[in-house]
């Protein structure tokens, strides 16, 4: 049973090798972990475990981890770290579409996979922390209520997982200041690596998706910024 100090984490992976070798490093760094191989156990030791956090893979046999991934945000949302052997952007926005917050492509490193872990655990805590605020911030036609974590163009909801929820939260806090790619991963994934900024860029083509192509304006060479209206 896991202390009230452990975060419990659900671990989907039909590779038996890749599970273990995942469930033994998050062991070592003090996590409670279950292990699923399919997607219908995985949506049963959803339901049983109630975890803080899944890591899922997006190839699984049965149903896949998208149709895993929509269930389990339907029935409690909770951050969802997807694996990935599919590199193609198109496959990438599809799984952060669905409600994975994010995604790491294999091979992937064990110390990359901690560190992202570690940075979406403390993402919703400190959105558990503001959740007392009463703040709304207006930038052109996009609302966003940071108490309730929603977000509205035109008066109309767009449904944003956290990652893409904090991403625009920190553009918006200063329109039209240009980000540099590695502050945002500092300040959304709380690591700041070159080789990983391929990740912002993937939340940012989202985030165009679901609020409009002329919201976030790219910097090409540099990064990105929320238009001022």
């Amino acid at each position: 049973m896991a202390t009230p100090q452990q975060r419990r984490i659900l671990v989907v992976e039909d590779d038996a090798t890749i599970a273990n070798a995942v469930r033994l490093r998050l062991v070592a760094e003090g996590f409670d972990v279950r292990v699923a191989g399919d997607g219908e156990g995985a949506l049963a030791a959803y339901a049983k475990a109630e975890p803080d956090l899944v890591v899922l893979d997006r190839l699984l046999p049965g149903l896949d981890g998208l149709e895993v991934c929509r269930r389990m945000q339907a029935a409690r949302p909770v951050p969802v770290l997807m694996l990935t052997a599919l590199g193609e952007e198109t496959d990438v926005l599809v799984g952060l579409g669905v409600g994975a917050d994010d995604y790491i492509t294999k091979p992937f490193s064990m110390r990359e996979l901690v560190a992202r872990i570690h940075a979406l655990l403390r993402r919703v805590e400190r959105a558990s922390l503001l959740a007392h605020e009463d703040a709304v911030i207006r930038v052109g036609d996009v609302e966003i209520n940071t108490a309730e974590r929603r977000v509205f163009v035109r008066g109309a909801e767009a449904q944003l997982t956290r990652t893409e929820f904090d991403l625009l939260r920190r553009l918006a806090e200063r329109p039209g200041q240009v980000f540099e790619r590695e502050r945002l991963l500092s300040d959304i994934w709380g690591f700041s690596e070159a080789a990983a900024t391929r990740t912002v860029d993937s939340h940012v083509r989202a985030l165009r998706r679901k609020l409009g192509p002329e919201v976030v304006r790219t910097v090409h060479g540099v990064g990105y910024a929320l238009v001022r209206p």
